[in-house]
């Protein structure tokens, strides 16, 4: 049981690689905090834990609203009486175009979701985690975080920031016992291209980013990106602190 013990907030929880850390974490030992914008698809997430006699509760929230990040930590707080692990996990895409004719609809939305949500609830989790010396913070980058082919502008300097503010947590709070690392994930198998009205996609950003998606040597599971979440939430990694660690199929290599 490598998380027996810990409490975790996980979002995005529904879905994808959300909902495998959900079961995964649990199945480890967690007692799970799993936080959702999609009411019906927590309730799923939550009865499929549960099934399987793992601890969990659910929290319908907007990460990008700051009051909602209160009230999911909170939630950890009240239901289990702290909080060790956090995962920014809850994204959403843009529509592949670039600084030339991006959406002005996409720039806060997926700013606000993708950068915004992880800092509220990163500052809503140090609330918690430094008073008691210690926590892990696991935020679900991209490889459009470290590179430029994988999406329109609006969500790389999305995940560019999630980049530095992983950088900067680990660095700022690193004698205080904090741990903070970013997934640099590739391509997954999962429901992320929902978010987008599939009429609004720009078919020259997508077509760009198909050319650097066609080097991809394989797609991934999100059980896959799970794994290594579970690693980074654990005390295994106790001396992993501000990496960015791929889980791409071996795509950054490229």
């Amino acid at each position: 049981m490598r998380l027996e013990g810990k409490v975790a907030v996980i979002t995005g929880a529904g879905s994808g690689m959300g909902r495998a850390m959900a079961n995964l974490f649990a199945g480890e030992g967690a007692k799970v905090v799993a936080a959702e914008w999609n009411q019906t698809t927590l309730d799923e997430v939550v009865a499929e834990v549960k099934d399987a006699g793992g601890e969990i509760v659910g929290v319908q929230g907007d990460v990008s609203k700051p009051e909602d990040c209160a009230k999911i930590v909170q939630t950890a707080v009240d239901s289990f009486g702290t909080l060790d692990v956090l995962c920014n996990n809850a994204g959403v895409m843009d529509n592949f175009a670039g600084a030339e004719d991006f959406s002005d609809e996409f720039l806060p939305r997926v700013m606000s979701i993708n950068a915004y949500g992880p800092l509220y609830l990163t500052r809503e989790a140090l609330k918690v985690m430094l008073p008691k010396g210690g926590g892990s913070i696991v935020n679900t980058a991209s490889a459009a975080g470290e590179h430029g082919g994988a999406a329109g502008v609006v969500y790389t300097m999305s995940k560019h920031a999630c980049v530095g503010l992983t950088k900067n947590t680990a660095w700022y709070y690193a004698k205080q016992g904090i741990r903070c690392n970013a997934m640099i994930v590739g391509g997954v198998a999962t429901n992320i291209m929902a978010s987008v009205d599939q009429s609004k996609i720009n078919a020259v950003g997508a077509e760009k980013a198909g050319v650097y998606g066609g080097i991809i040597p394989a797609f991934l599971q999100p059980m896959d990106v799970a794994n290594l979440a579970l690693f980074l939430a654990s005390d295994e990694s106790k001396m992993v602190n501000g990496a960015l660690v791929a889980v791409d199929g071996g795509w950054g290599a490229a």
